[in-house]
């Protein structure tokens, strides 16, 4: 991996010293061009906080970073045996109530950002959770299909009018996708169309995880697609 390139980066967002969600799209974009190792991932978490210590003055500010360095490497241990028992993996069916209630603790998970790319948004209760993200500073970003956003029902322009960023497709094919990303690390998509119907009647899946290859993927494609559409306004 060529560390300038990530070194550079880094020193972007020393520049005011927080990280906006546009550098760490930038950051994540470099590292998903490589398999990090743990002894790359070790390497670049030594590069950030050598770069932090550059810009400190008092001595003990630097004590205390390397107190930091030295309990994250204890933290983040690539041989710890509990590391693939905290591995997320859930599947959820319907008829029933088990897809829509993975769907709203997939939206109360999220943290920093909720990123949502479904066909259709009907249901109140889905809708309301993506909301009361918006309201708590979660970013939230939601994708549907043209056609299906002007049905009866739908909560497009609702969430729209509530301040959330939405885009739509505009083109004589469907955006069929039903997948969401929560911080750029849990993955939720399957078959179901966050709709009553799909609760009460149809026979449809979920599928959580927090694969990181997985989320990458399609983290990368909500980008892509936000990207294209969103422009088009």
């Amino acid at each position: 991996m060529n560390t300038a390139t990530f070194d550079d980066l880094l020193c972007r967002t020393l520049d005011d010293g927080r990280l906006s969600r546009a550098e760490g799209d930038a950051l994540r974009a470099v590292l998903d061009e490589h398999e990090l190792d743990a002894h790359t991932s070790a390497l670049l978490r030594s590069r950030v906080f050598a770069a932090a210590a550059e810009r400190l003055v008092d001595p003990r500010d630097r004590k205390l970073l390397d107190w930091c360095e030295e309990l994250c490497k204890v933290i983040d241990r690539p041989d710890a045996p509990t590391a693939a028992a905290k591995r997320t993996a859930l599947a959820a069916f319907s008829p029933g109530e088990d897809c829509r209630r993975a769907i709203l603790e997939h939206i109360d998970r999220a943290r920093r950002s909720l990123d949502a790319c479904v066909f259709t948004i009907t249901d109140n209760r889905n809708s309301d959770a993506l909301e009361a993200a918006h309201r708590r500073g979660v970013a939230v970003r939601v994708i549907s299909d043209n056609d299906k956003a002007h049905d009866l029902g739908s909560d497009i322009e609702r969430l729209a009018r509530a301040g959330v960023p939405t885009a739509v497709d505009r083109t004589p094919h469907h955006m069929h996708h039903k997948f969401a990303v929560a911080d750029g690390r849990l993955l939720l998509t399957g078959s179901y169309n966050w709709t009553r119907s799909a609760a009460k009647d149809n026979e449809e899946n979920v599928v959580v995880t927090d694969d990181p290859p997985l989320v990458r993927a399609f983290d990368r494609h909500f980008g892509s697609l936000w990207k294209r559409l969103a422009a088009r306004g």
